[in-house]
């Protein structure tokens, strides 16, 4: 299958599951609201756990199917993966959600702050990839 195929499948699945939690659950599915909740220990944590094992679940079965898990190996090491996701950790605390609670469903729902803050994950990005590969040189292909 090609892969832009497989990526609007998939974009297609998360919207498909961000509206079935909002109409079943009433929530928002914001990935670091899920995992922050399963954490602190929520009293809602039945969903939430079955909603991250769904996460882990789809990459296993689809390593199954296709004898590849269709994420690719690591372009990095693992000291800088580490760094990478502390700030990544430290920037969603600070923005108040994801990219999936304020890219998929904040700019869903039309919320300004969603909007600032998608523009903040995509400029950063943008920025982490220019220092990456041209200033630093790393950063995979």
């Amino acid at each position: 299958m090609h892969p832009w195929i497989l990526s609007a499948l998939g974009g297609v699945l998360i919207g498909l599951s961000a509206v079935m939690l909002m109409v079943t659950l009433g929530r928002i599915a914001g990935i670091s609201g899920i995992a922050s909740g399963l954490l602190t220990g929520a009293s809602d944590r039945g969903w939430r756990v079955a909603f991250v094992l769904g996460l882990v679940a789809a990459p296993l079965l689809l390593l199954l199917l296709r004898g590849d898990a269709g994420i690719g190996a690591p372009q990095v090491g693992w000291p800088l993966m580490a760094v990478a996701g502390l700030l990544v950790g430290f920037g969603t605390r600070l923005g108040s959600g994801c990219t999936s609670g304020h890219g998929v469903c904040g700019m869903a729902r039309l919320s300004p702050r969603s909007l600032l803050a998608t523009l903040v994950f995509v400029l950063s990005g943008v920025v982490t990839v220019f220092v990456m590969r041209h200033l630093l040189g790393s950063g995979g292909a």
